[in-house]
């Protein structure tokens, strides 16, 4: 994965609460296993005038012009709640979603955002809806920067907001490692270990006869 240090985006308001991973990719847009393809997924039910069709809806806000290249999401409350489908995060992620700030998570969701280096970031309600309005006048002049080491997020006039990110959480996305890459850093530590057990209790690693 991509290493999350600092990023800097435009950012779209989506200030709505409890919207669910079927909202994000819906199920008719499962059409394969792969991490790959489900960008023209996201959001289907909003972003397109028809069910199943492709015709961008203009009042939907990624479909507007001032919005394109967006990185960063503004949400409500549970973020990410529903269903378990990973699709969601990998459908955010090839679009090209790099943060989502909200009032809250849905624990699952929030856990693969961080697994396929997304960073969610929990603010209070408020200050998201602050961020919102003050971006939402000019979203590519008035980018949103957050900066994970220390970390921060900051608005286009300069005021920041701090969040807090459990330290494995951090660790992976400074670093771009998921859960396995995570675990071989304490490589010299497990070979250490089974060395040890090997003399305790020999008999867990003699092979069956064949």
């Amino acid at each position: 994965m991509d290493c999350f240090i600092v990023h800097s985006g435009v950012a779209a308001p989506l200030m709505k609460a409890n919207i669910d991973t079927d909202a994000i990719i819906p199920s008719r847009e499962m059409k394969r296993v792969s991490k790959v393809g489900l960008a023209d997924g996201l959001f289907a039910g909003w972003r397109y005038t028809v069910q199943g069709g492709r015709e961008p809806d203009p009042a939907f806000v990624l479909n507007l012009a001032q919005y394109k290249g967006t990185s960063i999401l503004l949400a409500g409350i549970n973020f990410g709640c529903g269903s378990s489908r990973e699709h969601a995060v990998w459908a955010l992620r090839e679009y090209g979603i790099r943060a989502i700030v909200a009032a809250g998570f849905g624990t699952i969701f929030m856990n693969n955002c961080v697994r396929n280096g997304i960073l969610p970031v929990v603010l209070e309600e408020a200050d998201i809806q602050a961020l919102a309005d003050h971006s939402s006048e000019d979203p590519q002049q008035r980018q949103i920067t957050i900066d994970l080491q220390v970390q921060r997020l900051y608005a286009a006039d300069g005021r920041m907001f701090a969040f807090e990110i459990p330290a494995n959480d951090r660790e992976m996305l400074l670093e771009g490692l998921d859960p396995i890459a995570l675990t071989l850093k304490r490589q010299q530590e497990i070979d250490a270990f089974q060395q040890r057990d090997k003399t305790l209790r020999p008999w867990i690693y003699l092979r069956p006869e064949s």
